[in-house]
């Protein structure tokens, strides 16, 4: 089923539509905020204020918008909002890696993707995880980051180019 009619069944009242809704996209916007903020208890705090506004001004919410791009941007200004109050601190590892081979390369990838990172300004940072991370379009990108296609193409080049470098 479309976003929209899930959204539809919710603004009259469908409580099974609501949580087909958030059993659809919690795990993506977790894993979106878990970038912005390493903490999991606050990552799983701002994953769920995304979903309580989201549900509180569902009445604001334009079909004519596409919906994942609306949701990301409740998202991302949750996140920025919750920056602004802590200073960033390093990723942490969930937990220490086994002996498991396969264990060790992913904490290895994700301690070298947080270096890289970390070389990028926010805008950079933000358009490359939105488009590899969370793997939204080039218009939901901008919508996202209030901005036009081209600039999200440029940032995302950009941010290629110094991670590369």
């Amino acid at each position: 089923m479309e976003d929209d009619a899930l959204l539809i069944r919710i603004r009259a009242g469908d409580e099974d539509a609501a949580e087909e809704l958030v059993r659809r996209y919690y795990g993506a916007i977790l894993r979106y905020c878990r970038w912005h903020c390493p903490d999991p208890e606050k990552a799983e705090d701002l994953t769920q204020e995304t979903f309580f506004r989201l549900f509180r001004n569902l009445a604001e919410y334009d079909e004519r918008k596409r919906f994942r791009a609306y949701l990301y941007t409740i998202a991302s200004r949750l996140c920025i909002d919750e920056s602004r109050k802590v200073r960033f601190y390093p990723l942490e590892e969930e937990a220490m890696p086994g002996e498991d081979s396969r264990e060790m390369a992913q904490a290895e990838n994700r301690e070298e993707l947080s270096h890289l990172l970390k070389k990028l300004s926010p805008e950079l940072k933000e358009a490359v995880l939105l488009r590899f991370g969370e793997e939204l379009s080039y218009p939901e990108i901008a919508r996202v980051m209030g901005c036009n296609m081209r600039t999200i193409q440029s940032r995302i080049r950009k941010a290629l180019r110094i991670m590369k470098e």
